[in-house]
């Protein structure tokens, strides 16, 4: 789990234990209370050291928290803790500044989708979202992603997205690049991958054991089937590892290029690798010499 659905799950697991009206919580207890919580969610047993609490309460108690008020009531050697208002709660007030710039960043991802077929809601959810957490700003758009939204095929994503979720089989209609006539069979999807701004469903087609990529915009129409759906049991992080593109030859093994690289361009390789296992064999004042697995 994250750390930062740990954080969460606790400060909630705090918050229930400072507004309990029937019950009383020291130190010792808020860490039990804690790590109950990271059980009941993870069903692990998650250490949760008092240092950590203390921590936490005290971003709760900051601006950039929920600005909590605590009493602290001594009985004997013990510390309670208590909201100072019984009725109040993390869940009633309103968004922290951290969780606001979280949702904003969130709001910059959906804009990615923003013009693309089928993701129209896209627009409506932002704007609910902008006007319900006050997060209006600027207008000024301060960051693009690469994306084409010319591509042909895109209308297909959401289809093919829902189908890999919910395990739908589809039925695809499909024209190659090396066929005159478009053919139509059963497919069962697994995986959307992008790779030079085009679209690919992989999967797998009725009848045929080998798995296949299928280009989006060389899609002719897509429907649900009332089909069984056939599981996939590839790794697909995996599957790509030892690959640049969407093709892989399960038959062939991997191979050892070597490349020699302008010093010039060198810089551009060094930044941005080809390939996560790019090594540098040799460097001098003409090229550099790298290799790929």
């Amino acid at each position: 789990m994250s750390d930062n659905k740990h954080a969460i799950i606790r400060y909630h697991a705090l918050d229930k234990c400072f507004r309990n009206k029937g019950r009383r919580y020291a130190m010792d207890d808020l860490v039990l209370a804690c790590q109950d919580s990271l059980y009941e969610f993870s069903g692990v047993n998650e250490g949760v050291k008092r240092r950590q609490i203390y921590d936490d309460i005290k971003f709760m108690q900051s601006d950039q928290g929920w600005s909590i008020l605590l009493e602290k009531i001594r009985d004997g050697r013990k510390v309670y803790y208590q909201y100072r208002d019984k009725n109040f709660s993390i869940k009633n007030q309103p968004l922290s500044e951290s969780e606001a710039n979280q949702l904003k960043t969130a709001l910059l991802t959906l804009n990615r989708f923003k013009g693309m077929p089928q993701f129209e809601w896209v627009e409506e959810m932002t704007a609910r979202l902008e006007s319900t957490f006050d997060l209006i700003g600027s207008d000024q758009q301060v960051i693009e992603f690469e994306q084409n939204p010319y591509v042909q095929g895109l209308e297909h994503i959401s289809d093919c997205y829902y189908a890999i979720i919910y395990h739908k089989v589809l039925e695809i209609s499909y024209q190659s690049f090396k066929q005159d006539d478009a053919r139509t069979f059963a497919f069962y999807p697994h995986y959307l991958k992008q790779y030079n701004s085009r679209w690919y469903l992989l999967g797998i087609i009725d009848g045929y054991a080998s798995l296949t990529n299928l280009a989006l915009d060389r899609i002719k129409s897509i429907k649900e089937i009332d089909k069984d759906y056939q599981e996939s049991t590839i790794d697909f992080l995996d599957h790509f590892e030892d690959v640049v593109g969407v093709s892989v030859n399960a038959n062939n093994p991997s191979e050892i290029i070597e490349l020699q690289i302008d010093v010039d361009l060198w810089p551009f390789i060094e930044t941005r690798p080809l390939h996560g296992s790019q090594k540098v064999l040799e460097e001098n004042e003409e090229f550099v010499r790298i290799k790929l697995d």
